[in-house]
């Protein structure tokens, strides 16, 4: 169960929103956590805590296919990303880093900033306890949930090769 505040963004956020390119000289996520959605709100970073929902509209990801964009906000503690869509290789790229993130075109568009919303991933649900609504969201495939479930693809890799032994 995951529960946060919302930090609301807007259709076609893309990697150089969500991280600049003049940051990519680390991977280090909590230095990219230092400059995550700036471009967007220039103050988001001095706000986000751990644990927050980041919600946008339609095609967050789009963009570069660099991985420092997911990096970036499992750095800064969000505990999720809640959209009406995702570019798919941003959708790719956030599950192998084990950042949850879900499709729920209704629940993005309705969520407003500062409310706050309870994820229960297992029941397929999304409440918004500030509005007092609920949204059924489609699960993600098993496969999918093992990758996030061990914390990204490489740890969900050394689990399976530790076990094949």
């Amino acid at each position: 169960m995951i529960r946060g505040r919302v930090w609301k963004f807007k259709d076609d956020v893309d990697t150089d929103q969500i991280i600049p390119a003049r940051y990519l000289v680390t991977t280090d996520p909590k230095e990219l956590a230092k400059h995550v959605m700036e471009d967007a709100d220039p103050t988001f970073p001095s706000k986000v805590k751990e644990g927050d929902i980041l919600v946008a509209g339609k095609n967050f990801g789009c963009g570069s296919s660099r991985e420092h964009a997911p990096l970036a906000i499992k750095g800064a503690g969000i505990s999720a990303v809640v959209a009406e869509s995702f570019a798919r290789i941003f959708f790719r790229n956030a599950i192998n880093l084990g950042l949850l993130i879900i499709e729920s075109p209704e629940a993005a568009k309705e969520a407003e900033e500062g409310d706050t919303l309870e994820i229960d991933v297992n029941e397929g649900i999304i409440r918004n306890l500030t509005k007092g609504k609920e949204y059924k969201i489609k699960p993600l495939p098993e496969n999918l949930q093992a990758i996030l479930k061990a914390g990204g693809l490489m740890e969900y890799a050394k689990e399976r090769l530790k076990n094949a032994s």
